[in-house]
């Protein structure tokens, strides 16, 4: 029996004319296979029911999940990440290749130092500063987007967001995305947000799919249908790659080897 074609963005990314799109950090949410075909490559299953608008995902070991449920809100929690430990969340349009950033960073062992998110920032040209509470925040020269680590008002409970809000002109704000971490969250997580929150590539989108096309620069000249795919395979074989050589190797056999029949009886006689 033959199929009916029925379009859809899953179609992509043969199914539209690519520009390259800059800044990253406002060019819209993007495919999000980006973020979920490299974690199933780094051997995540998928549990979600197929009858359900959701993607639901679990590392070998189960100790992280991801959740992927759009609602009607594009600044809600879209994507939600949790461990037994911590959680974090992002909103529909935050870029596939920023939460990937952080999502990629899961499949890795955690480096031996801990790092540290505010030099990433600063050597992008951010503004970092702190309080006299301990508050840290970082802005985006484009003054719209920050990223902080800062405590409720009511205790000393520290969470960091990361936030994209356009000025309304009125004095209020209209959010395009916004991050949220507990401040549990490791460290190495985040600096891998931020790593490629303030990468300067340009991330692929169609002409139409961005939401504010007046705050971008999209070029036509990017890669297209099939250089796009060969790089989506390609990324998807690194990360099979990298977890693979991650992987510990099974422990060597370190019991001795069996003596000789002669030598086991000739002690035996002579005990």
């Amino acid at each position: 029996m033959t199929l009916p074609y029925i379009a859809s963005k899953a179609d992509d990314p043969w199914s539209r004319i690519w520009f390259d799109t800059s800044p990253r950090h406002l060019a819209g949410p993007g495919d999000p296979r980006h973020v979920t075909q490299a974690l199933r490559a780094g051997g995540w299953k998928n549990y979600a029911d197929p009858e359900f608008p959701h993607v639901v995902l679990a590392s070998p070991d189960y100790r992280h999940t991801l959740v992927l449920e759009p609602a009607a809100d594009t600044y809600s929690s879209w994507w939600r990440i949790s461990s037994e430990r911590w959680h974090a969340s992002f909103g529909g349009n935050t870029p596939a290749e920023i939460i990937a950033g952080f999502t990629d960073a899961l499949l890795l062992p955690a480096p031996a130092a801990e790092q540290d998110v505010w030099p990433t920032l600063q050597a992008a040209g951010w503004i970092h500063e702190r309080d006299e509470r301990g508050n840290d925040s970082a802005r985006h020269p484009d003054g719209v987007t920050t990223m902080e680590r800062r405590a409720t008002l009511t205790s000393d409970y520290f969470s960091w967001t990361a936030d994209v809000a356009l000025p309304t002109g009125l004095g209020g704000h209209q959010r395009l995305w916004h991050a949220y971490f507990d401040d549990r969250t490791p460290r190495h997580l985040l600096a891998a947000f931020a790593t490629a929150l303030t990468d300067p590539a340009p991330v692929p989108r169609g002409h139409y799919d961005v939401p504010h096309s007046h705050l971008v620069t999209q070029v036509e000249r990017g890669a297209q249908g099939e250089q796009l795919a060969a790089a989506h395979d390609a990324r998807l074989k690194a990360v099979r790659a990298a977890v693979r050589k991650a992987r510990p190797s099974a422990a060597p056999n370190t019991r001795p080897a069996p003596a000789p029949a002669t030598e086991t009886a000739a002690a035996a006689r002579g005990r």
